[in-house]
This record gives structure tokens, sequence and C-alpha cells, in this order.
């Protein structure tokens, strides 16, 4: 059996050796809250149980700041180096607890810290599991990253603004199809601010959000596009640049 088709017990233990230390980290700063009933710190899976958890959380938050990121960003990157779902009631959360701009700092800190676990992390271990979950896409990817890689960054900042590709997919393929880890980050850091200030701000006003489907209306997707042919315009010109000097070539030759 191929190495593509099989976790060696290495990459297992790698995987649980991450896991552990996010664990432990939790448990630290579980230990180092006050005495209280803590039965509501759960991750949230909608926004009934965001509310109540942002309920409870805003009373310690102003005495245990520290503590209270700590044990965020540590979910929060715990979330993405897994790949579970739910870090959007966690961008809400951010909202809610820290106001707009600490708020965005947060989760683009955040978001990004987990994206680069996983990233390293897939590099690891993640080869067989997206080879075997998404094969055709996984081949796109790879082709597209390969014919723009002079101005890939343009290209990754396409993908992280706009909804093309999961951000959990561009996150553990990104260093099968050899995406260098500094154009990964950079695109990351800058192409997660507009979606996250959409969601961070909508999580100031929590209490009037009644669906998911309330953060993202027409003219905010519209808006996050606008962004994301914005950025892949570089690349796009490039590309009708070099057509236009092989054609030139190509009649100088003639």
């Amino acid at each position: 059996m191929g190495r593509e088709e099989r976790f060696p017990v290495w990459e297992a233990a790698l995987g649980a050796g991450v896991a552990a230390a996010f664990a432990t980290g939790l448990v630290g700063v579980y230990l180092s809250m006050p005495d209280s009933d803590y039965s509501f710190l759960k991750l949230p899976r909608n926004l009934e149980e965001l509310q109540i958890l942002t309920g409870h959380l805003e009373n310690y938050t102003s005495d245990y700041t520290i503590q209270v990121l700590v044990g965020y960003c540590s979910v929060y990157i715990f979330m993405q180096t897994f790949m579970i779902p739910g870090t959007i009631f966690m961008s809400l959360l951010a909202g809610s607890l820290f106001g707009q701009l600490r708020g965005v700092a947060l989760v683009v800190f955040a978001a990004s810290a987990g994206a680069s676990s996983c990233f390293f992390l897939s590099k690891l271990i993640g080869k067989p599991l997206v080879f075997s979950l998404w094969p055709d896409k996984l081949m796109f990817f790879q082709k597209q990253v390969a014919k723009r890689r002079e101005k890939l960054l343009n290209y990754m900042l396409f993908l992280r603004v706009t909804p093309t590709l999961p951000n959990t997919f561009i996150n553990l393929a990104s260093p099968i199809v050899d995406v260098p880890y500094h154009i990964f980050l950079l695109a990351t850091l800058i192409g997660l601010i507009p979606a996250s200030y959409v969601t961070v701000r909508a999580g100031i006003a929590l209490g009037e959000l009644t669906s998911l489907s309330d953060l993202y209306d027409t003219q905010s997707i519209a808006l996050l596009f606008l962004i994301g042919i914005v950025s892949v315009t570089p690349t796009l010109l490039g590309k009708d640049e070099a057509q236009e000097k092989t054609t030139e070539i190509a009649v100088t030759v003639s």
C-alpha cells in the first residue's frame, strides 16, 4: 500500500501531539479562571447558543481579559488546524466581546495562525487526506498555481477574498501544490480582512441577527467579489502582456 493510501504511525502520533498541546493550553486557561459554573462553555452551533455564550463571557472579559483572549485564540486555532466547522461563530463572538477594530485584529490573527498550523500539519501528514477527499479539485488547483506562478500572491488573494474555493481546502492543499508559505501567509493575512470585517461588525449587533444568512447580503457578497477581482487583475494583465509578447516574437520571426 502506497504512502498516499495510509497514515503511518508517526504521522498519527504527530497529529495527536498537536491536539494534546492545544488541550493542555485550554486546561491551563480553565484552571486560571475563578471558581464558577462553566457548563455554558461549549462550541456554539447556532445563534442561540452563541448568544448564551456571549452573555456569560461578557462577565469575565473585563476582569480576566488575558485568560479569555488565550482561550479564544486556542479554540479558534485548534478549530482551523483540525478543520472543525463553526469558526464563523467565533468571529461573531469576537465582535460581541472586543468591538470592531480589536475584533477584526483578533480574528485575522487567530485565523491566520490556525491556517498556518493547518498548512504545516498538512505538509507533514495531509497528502493522503487531500488526495482522497478532493482529487479533481486538487488537480485543478495545482494547474492554476503552476499557471500563475509569477503572480501567485494575487491569485491567492483572490481565493481568500472570494468563496471560489473553501478556505479549508486552500489550507490543506497549498503545501501539496507547492505554494510558498510566505505567499500563503501574506495572502491569508490580507485576504481575510474584508470577510472578517463583515462578520465582526455583525457580531457587535449579535442580538439583532436572526440567521447566518443575514451576515452576507447581496451588497456584501458583491463587494467581496469586487475586491477579489481587483486583487487578481495584475495576474490577468500579466497573462495578456505575455501573450502579446509571444505574438510579437512570432511575427518578428516570420
